[in-house]
């Protein structure tokens, strides 16, 4: 059997669309699967919804600490994030030290929001050897906490490194 040239090139165009259409539908399917029902789920609350989906992301990444850039209300803004234990805590400041080693005092003013167990708290609940989660703003070394979270026992760690 023989092939024209117009057949050809018709064939090796559908091919390539439908190449190029699996390259992009793939590894987004791959990345979210699609949900499957359970006779619970609806029962259980959803914990993906996040109001701070960059505090979300930081906690799925599992890092101790980091800096960023971010655009804000069209101004270029320094935040930090830490992930550790409190090391000390007096009336306007947080010290929190990672695994790693790295402590940072973290500032805090009456717009720090404080949650503990997934409610939420006051700063004075926050005790000396609690894991907690830190996200703020930074302008050179000075950190300013708008959120700090303790985990409930669900959330933190399995294993810590010494």
């Amino acid at each position: 059997m023989r092939i024209d040239r117009k057949t050809g090139v018709a064939a090796i165009g559908a091919a390539g669309l439908l190449g190029l259409g699996l390259y992009l539908a793939v590894p987004a399917a791959a990345a979210k699967p699609s949900p499957t029902p359970t006779a619970s789920s609806s029962a259980a609350p959803d914990r993906h919804k996040h109001k701070h989906p960059r505090l979300h992301a930081a906690r799925a990444a599992r890092g101790v600490h980091g800096e960023m850039t971010v655009r804000r209300d069209g101004k270029f803004v320094e935040m930090a994030w830490q992930r550790g234990q409190v090391t000390a805590r007096t009336g306007s400041s947080l010290t929190v030290r990672s695994d790693d080693g790295v402590s940072w005092t973290w500032n805090t003013t009456a717009d720090t929001k404080v949650r503990k167990n997934r409610a939420k708290a006051a700063l004075n609940d926050v005790a000396n050897g609690d894991r907690v989660m830190v996200w703020g703003d930074q302008n050179g070394t000075t950190r300013t906490a708008k959120i700090v979270r303790v985990p409930d026992k669900k959330d933190r760690p399995r294993t810590t490194p010494n």
